[in-house]
């Protein structure tokens, strides 16, 4: 099982991204659902933690055959999809995905939000990350996937409006106010020999890229959503989730025609 902590810093407190983090999931995920792959929204309901109080547990089916690498494709269904279920007791979050048909693989993501630039080598409360496992992404200056790249979603060139910040600058996460990080330590597991090295290697790779798009979207489209009620959010989060479901379904249905 190979074990990171990645360190996210943006230029938003973290009550700003209660709301932020909502409208930027559902976004995304929209944004995603294209071409046969995406993300299927199976549940979306108030659940209650003994220790974290209430919060949302979320069912999602992510569809991304066509994203897989050619050695990936050679053991996986023509359909495939991964089982993501997140607990969000907001600002501490878990979220696992699995697979049915390789019940060898895992991954857990167990996420606390701060506000500060990612100097609490204790944030868990368990014990601190070695630092050899501990990456702090840039959501500034880190390289992303060419093909997620968009000018609008460049922090050295953008500005928000409502709340004058930005555009981001070298250096920024020892000096901006505001600031907080999202701390996510990330456990994968794939025990299959020959591709246990290969496979958590890749998904770290992909996690990775994942976290820089979404945390630079979320800071991008700050003045989406700035200003919102969670009440606002959540109804935006159904439009947004009923959209998706539609569009993934759609493409199934062409590629069974096909």
């Amino acid at each position: 099982m190979l074990m990171k902590e990645y360190r996210i810093c943006m230029p938003l407190t973290v009550e700003e991204y209660r709301i932020g983090q909502l409208y930027m999931i559902s976004k995304h995920s929209c944004e995603e659902s294209d071409g046969g792959d995406g993300v299927e929204v199976v549940r979306n309901e108030q659940d209650t933690h003994p220790l974290h109080g209430v919060g949302q547990v979320t069912e999602k089916r992510i569809y991304l055959t066509s994203k897989l690498p050619t050695w990936i494709k050679t053991f996986v269904p023509q359909i495939f999809y991964v089982t993501e279920t997140a607990w969000n007791f907001y600002p501490y979050t878990v979220t696992e995905y699995s697979v049915s048909f390789l019940p060898k693989f895992s991954v857990r993501i167990e996420t606390r939000f701060e506000n500060n630039n990612g100097c609490n080598n204790n944030v868990f409360g368990d014990a601190p990350t070695p630092a050899d496992s501990v990456s702090f992404l840039d959501i500034l200056s880190d390289p992303i996937p060419e093909k997620h790249y968009k000018n609008s979603e460049d922090l050295s060139l953008w500005r928000s409006d409502k709340t004058s910040r930005g555009p981001l600058e070298r250096g920024w996460r020892d000096g901006h106010e505001p600031i907080m990080c999202s701390y996510k330590r990330v456990w994968c597991s794939f025990e299959v020999f020959g591709f246990q090295s290969r496979t958590e290697g890749f998904v770290h790779k992909n996690i990775r890229d994942v976290l820089l798009v979404a945390h630079r979207q979320a800071v991008a489209w700050l003045d989406e959503w700035h200003g919102l009620s969670l009440e606002e959010v959540r109804k935006y989060e159904k439009a947004m989730q009923e959209t998706t479901n539609s569009k993934v379904k759609c493409s199934q249905n062409n590629s069974a025609t096909n």
